[in-house]
């Protein structure tokens, strides 16, 4: 800044501090005011001189008689900290301080306001900032000095909040263990708000202390409750233990054997504050300790359980509930009565009762591995306590009940509605988690405990009945069938109740149409009577969500009056209709409300259009405006879709051209869920209503088509647009023969450009096989079966055909045989002239391959029958010295082998047999065999083949082993039942290594990640596949890892009960074993070969997939012990334990916690290591990436609330901000390219 606008500024500044003193307080607001405005900008500078008038003002004006211009005072405080030097900061904290001992209440609290802004405009500590750690010692200083000194409570009460605000900073390292002794006396203060604030302080101080000093707080507290204190100290000291082990919990695990007994202990005096405190440190154990307490949660649960009914003032009369459960719904309202004249102000024991609940809903949120014994515990208690008389208590009980359905949810990976339109009936029990099982069993008694509530004056209860109970439907899809009538009236007078809340009838509405979903319409028709009437006058309410969630009920029932068991008449939907129609007019309305309108209407025209009448005309006229709107186009079009494919065949005509100009100028819109919309509308329209489409109609639409069918837009994003598009085109083919000719001359030559493309496959090359053989049906002149022929082998006899790619050869086969299999009167040429290609030595290799993949394409279908000629053609392609061609000719003798099982296999195992050299390539047609062929057909060959494959199980040749695996896994599956035990009986009795590994490889081919008939099967066996982890011979336990991880991978259910014996075998393959490592002379160097290191790699693998979906059967301070060592592990290990360490941050940051020291020193040691110089480029780049993917790990840690607090991670969050190097790093695997000072490394 130049020297002229300092001057300015200094000149400005001089004349407010002029004014400042003033005898006219309004004189001395404004300049204040000024004044706080002008440090605010950044531009504005002070010179030394101004800095020190202008500090040495404000903090008189701190005790100016004007209280308005005392807050701007205060308010100068903040800017001015960034605007001057650290010797005017520091004076500006003494004064401050030493106005808090003042005798002046006033004084005292505006410098405490004061104090507390300049500290929260100090710089971070972790930022290297001098000016923090210097002001933050000085005010503790004088703080810990007026705590000591100081008699006056208000005084004491300021200081611990101030010193809390500044241990959140973390620049109070040197002083934690004064600060921990100053701390610990006021605990014995006599005053119960200076403890409790000591107790926050603590709060605060024990997340960055040092393990030494926590477990030094743990002793003192130890130490004291062992003294047998008085009551009111006791609660203090619990209460304290509580605090500092949900603010520091990574600390507490250590001690945790000697504070249970203790707590335990003084939870048994009758003093319902110090048991509400014991209860709430067990929730802060619980929490912070999931896997330490495990010693210790029969004794938690056993004390939870009792004191959860803990009220003494209150007689529960079981009988007389029971009688009350028969009697008129009027007597709800005695019962209310009844409950609050045994209310009692002075009645603390609901506070013990929510205590203990909460500590079960932490137990039960962290120790998911234990839900099964939850239910036998825990869910019979809770629900008895569905009947608790206190409102906050009775919404924790169902908050605690909520969580254990949430994990019934999790364990069981339903996630959702899936099952809702199955009866429950056809969901076998055995195919269901235990978990849901055993909550379906408690289903009656929830529904009886709640029917009753659902009625009751309380919005507050109401609500947490229809939360759980929505819970309850998405846990358990189906569950509340049988129950429906009980619950209907509940629903009923949640929506007609006149005292009724919005937010009460929303959750009646949201909750009847999670039921719709989850359960058969077929269960709701006989009180259809009673259910439509509240819903459409919630249709009609003013409020616009209650619409909007009664509309979205209304869709449902509409398909219930449509269920095959209801005589749907056009009276029926007389109150409904009308109501809905009148929203769907409606232009002056939400947003929600609209589309909701429009699909409802939809749903109606759809499932009853035929009852409509002549109305049917004006709602179609409707959708066509609504579908010309910008706003609402997208739900008019996928409402066109539903009603287009509508069972009923609704008359369209009075729209459809209009529809079909406005859908095509759609197609050239840049919105990708429109475009998709509207392809997939124009196809329903296509099939379902092509009769009443005119050529003339489609212009538009075929005119936009060939942009859409463009290989340049085959990335991820756009495979679905392609398949919906070419299925447009397979259906105008079939439906509009008149629009053929056009298609062809527009749209043909780019999906012969998708056909020979690297990109097609799946939906996509599916759709274009149904389009072409659409095309050679519809018998155009000019679009023969011999012109797509050559339109799609041609490309291979140029001298382009090198450029193109395997999978197109592919592609181009799978369309011949459709083609073929579109004519069969032209197959029998085809194939001579397949075989003529093949045989012909001139022959370009292109064109080889690619008719050997036609041959074993059009083979697949039958079509070749057992041509002795077609044989000896393959036989002399898989003799080839060409390896495309004798990979296509396998490829293609198993595609033969498909379509002509009889004719082929015994020919293939023979040749299997008799041919050593050509052996890997017949097996490849064997598994070709074996994946395509279905069981039916497989089963009378399954002997033959499996006496085959073992006969080579312990062949020389590794790749021809795992071949031989692969068959006989995937031959397994054909007979499971008959064949697993075969291979676990072979595993067990061999004696060679090789075929142990062949045997552990084939197993690992049985898992797959679809449900199987073989799960149930596997479950019983995988015992004893696994203890392969054991055996002698190092290979065969590598085998065994792998299989192991696919496992976990595919189906953790298989392996979770075996956990806790296969994780010992499992750590100990994670251990660099050194008789393992030789050395091998290379010339004058030596080399290190470390032949287990695959074996490790292997380990950490499986490691990495068991956080995936088996998190909670491990002990994961075992875990990160292991993870630990990986960090130091050869480079491939690494980097995978980087990115076990990044996953396990998200998943269990309370854990990765309690090892963050140990884990910090490897990650420092591999970010600052450096390359020897000289070394080779490989070197160099392998380092990079280490460091890359150790920063990766450090910012995932860095993320995680709470860990920045650690002393630790704090010192490496600043070395990497100091070094320019290290920093770089940080922002680029952050994403991020500002300033280095941006980073939350705090």
């Amino acid at each position: 800044m130049s020297a002229s606008r300092v001057s300015n500024v200094s000149f400005h500044v001089s004349n407010l501090l002029d004014k400042m003193t003033s005898s006219d307080k309004d004189f001395r607001f404004m300049a204040t005011n000024d004044l706080m405005l002008e440090l605010q900008k950044d531009s504005t500078k002070l010179d030394e001189d101004s800095e020190r008038k202008v500090v040495t003002m404000v903090l008189r004006l701190l005790e100016d008689k004007n209280g308005e211009v005392q807050n701007l005072a205060v308010r100068c405080l903040a800017p001015l900290v960034s605007k001057v030097k650290e010797p005017q900061v520091e004076t500006m904290v003494d004064t401050l301080c030493s106005n808090m001992t003042s005798d002046k209440e006033p004084l005292r609290d505006i410098s405490s306001m004061g104090l507390k802004a300049v500290i929260a405009e100090l710089p971070l500590s972790s930022l290297g900032s001098s000016l923090t750690v210097g002001v933050c010692k000085k005010i503790t200083s004088q703080l810990m000095a007026a705590l000591e000194n100081q008699e006056d409570v208000s005084v004491q009460l300021e200081a611990l909040d101030i010193l809390s605000d500044m241990l959140g900073s973390g620049a109070l390292v040197s002083f934690h263990s004064s600060l921990l002794s100053s701390l610990l006396l006021q605990l014995t203060s006599p005053r119960m708000a200076v403890r409790k604030r000591s107790i926050l302080a603590l709060g605060h101080l024990v997340p960055c202390c040092s393990p030494a000093l926590f477990a030094q707080l743990t002793e003192h507290l130890m130490t004291e409750l062992a003294k047998d204190p008085p009551t009111s100290m006791t609660r203090t000291y619990i209460q304290c233990l509580a605090t500092v082990s949900r603010q520091g919990g990574h600390h507490v695990g250590e001690h945790l054997e000697k504070l249970i007994p203790m707590v335990v202990s003084f939870i048994c005096v009758e003093d319902d504050e110090l048991i509400e405190f014991c209860l709430q440190a067990f929730e802060a154990f619980i929490r912070r300790c999931p896997m330490e307490m495990s010693p210790h949660i029969p004794t938690v649960t056993r004390l939870c359980l009792k004191f959860m009914t803990f009220d003494p003032n209150y007689n529960y009369d079981e009988e007389e509930e029971e009688e009350e459960e028969d009697s008129m719904d009027v007597e709800d309202g005695l019962e209310e009565d009844s409950d609050e004249a045994y209310s009692d102000d002075d009645d603390m024991s609901w506070k013990v009762r929510r205590s203990s609940i909460k500590c079960l809903e932490a137990l039960m949120d962290a120790r998911r591995d234990l839900l099964l014994s939850f239910y036998s515990s825990i869910c019979p208690a809770l629900l008895a306590r569905f009947k608790e008389r206190e409102d906050n208590v009775r919404a924790d009980v169902f908050a605690a009940f909520s969580t254990l359905l949430r994990q019934t949810r999790a364990a069981s990976n339903r996630g959702g509605l899936g099952a809702a339109s199955e009866p429950a009936a056809s969901r076998e029990e055995e195919e269901e988690e235990p978990g849901v099982v055993m909550l379906k069993r408690q289903v009656p008694l929830i529904v009886k405990a709640l029917h009753r509530q659902l009625k009751e004056k309380s919005i507050k209860h109401r609500h947490g009945c229809f939360t759980l109970l929505t819970d309850l439907s998405h846990t358990a899809p189906g569950a509340l069938e049988p129950h429906i009538p009980a619950l209907i009236p509940g629903i009923i007078f949640s929506l007609t109740d006149r005292s009724t809340s919005s937010t009460m009838r929303i959750d009646a509405l949201s909750f009847f149409h999670v039921l719709l979903l989850s359960h058969p319409p077929q269960v709701f028709q006989p009180h259809m009577r009673v259910l439509l009437p509240p819903v459409v006058a919630c249709v009609e309410d003013s409020f616009y969500k209650i619409t909007s969630e009664a509309l979205l009920v209304a869709q449902q029932l509409v398909r219930v009056m449509k269920a095959p068991a209801q005589s749907t008449t056009a009276s029926g939907i007389d109150p409904v209709f009308p109501i809905i129609l009148k929203r769907l007019k409606a232009a002056d309305i939400d947003q929600e409300v609209k589309e909701r309108a429009i699909s409802c209407t939809g749903h109606l025209v759809c499932h009853l259009g035929d009852h409509l009448g002549v109305e049917l005309v004006g709602v179609l006229a409707i959708f066509l405006e609504r579908l010309r709107n910008e706003i609402t186009r997208l739900t008019a079009v996928r409402t066109i879709t539903l009603i287009s494919a509508s069972p009923l065949k609704i008359d369209l005509a009075s729209i459809l051209p209009e529809t079909l100009s406005v859908l095509g100028s759609f197609l050239r819109k840049n919105q990708r869920a429109l475009k998709l919309a509207t392809l997939a509308c124009l196809t329903a329209l296509v099939q379902h209503h092509a009769a009443g489409i005119k050529p003339a109609a489609l212009e538009p639409v075929l005119s936009e088509l060939p942009a859409l069918v463009d290989e340049s837009d085959m990335h991820v994003s756009q495979f679905n647009m392609l398949h919906v598009s070419i299925s447009l085109l397979t259906s105008m083919s079939r439906a509009c023969s008149s629009s053929v000719a056009k298609i062809c001359s527009s749209v043909l030559p780019d999906v012969f450009r998708l056909v020979h493309s690297p990109l097609l496959q799946g939906g996509a090359l599916a759709a274009i096989l149904d389009f072409l053989q659409a095309l050679v049906q519809s018998k155009t002149n000019n679009l023969g079966y011999s012109q797509l022929l050559k339109s799609l082998t041609d490309p291979f006899h140029t001298s382009q055909s090198s450029l193109l790619h395997k999978q197109s050869y592919q592609s181009v086969a799978r369309c011949v045989a459709a083609l073929a299999s579109s004519c069969p009167s032209q197959t029998p040429a085809t194939v001579a002239g397949l075989l003529q290609e093949v045989k012909n030595p001139g022959s370009p290799e292109s064109a080889r391959v690619l008719a050997l993949l036609c041959l074993g394409e059009v083979g697949r279908s039958g079509s070749l029958g057992a041509s002795k000629d077609v044989q000896g053609v393959i036989l002399e392609a898989i003799s080839s010295s060409n390896e495309e061609v004798k990979t296509a000719a396998s490829c293609a003798l198993g595609s033969m082998a498909v379509g002509s099982l009889d004719d082929y296999l015994p020919f293939l195992l023979k040749e299997i047999s008799s041919q050593p050299r050509r052996q890997y390539l017949l097996l490849h047609s064997l598994k070709e065999v074996i994946s395509a062929c279905a069981a039916s057909s497989l089963s009378p060959h399954v002997e033959s083949i499996w006496t085959l494959l073992l006969r080579y199980c312990e062949c020389d040749e590794e790749g021809t082993r795992n071949l031989v695996a692969e068959c006989l896994g995937k031959l397994t599956l054909v007979k499971a039942a008959q064949l697993l035990p075969r291979l676990r009986q072979c595993l067990c009795s061999s004696g060679s290594p090789l075929t142990r590994s062949t045997v552990l490889t084939a197993v690992k081919f049985t898992i797959v990640d679809q449900p199987a008939a073989i799960d149930a099967l596997l479950r019983d066996c995988m015992g004893d596949f696994l203890k392969t982890l054991q055996d002698e011979d190092i290979n065969v336990r590598r085998v065994s890892l792998v299989m192991f991880n696919s496992a976990v991978h595919n189906k953790p259910s298989l392996i979770r009960g075996l956990l806790a014996t296969v994780l010992p075998h499992l750590y100990r393959e994670t251990q660099i074993r050194k008789d393992l490592i030789r050395e091998v002379e290379m010339g004058p160097f030596k080399h290190s070969v470390d032949e287990g290191l695959d074996l490790r790699k292997a380990a950490f693998e499986v490691m990495y997939s068991l956080l995936d979906g088996s998190l909670e059967g491990l002990d994961l301070l075992q875990f990160l012990d292991h993870v630990e060592e990986g960090l130091k592990d050869h480079y491939d290990i690494r980097m995978l334990t980087f990115l076990m360490l990044a996953r396990l941050a998200s998943l269990c940051p309370a854990a990765v916690l309690q090892r963050l020291d140990r884990l910090i020193e490897p990650l420092k040691a591999t970010c600052t290591t450096k390359v020897k110089a000289g070394s080779v480029k490989q070197e160099f780049e392998k380092q990079e990436e280490l460091r890359r993917s150790a920063m990766r790990a450090v910012a995932a840690l860095l993320a995680v609330p709470g860990m920045e607090r650690s002393p630790s991670l704090a010192d490496f969050a600043n070395q990497i901000r100091t070094n320019a190097d290290m920093a770089s790093i940080y922002q680029s695997v952050q994403g991020g390219e500002g300033p280095v000072e941006s980073m939350d490394i705090s």
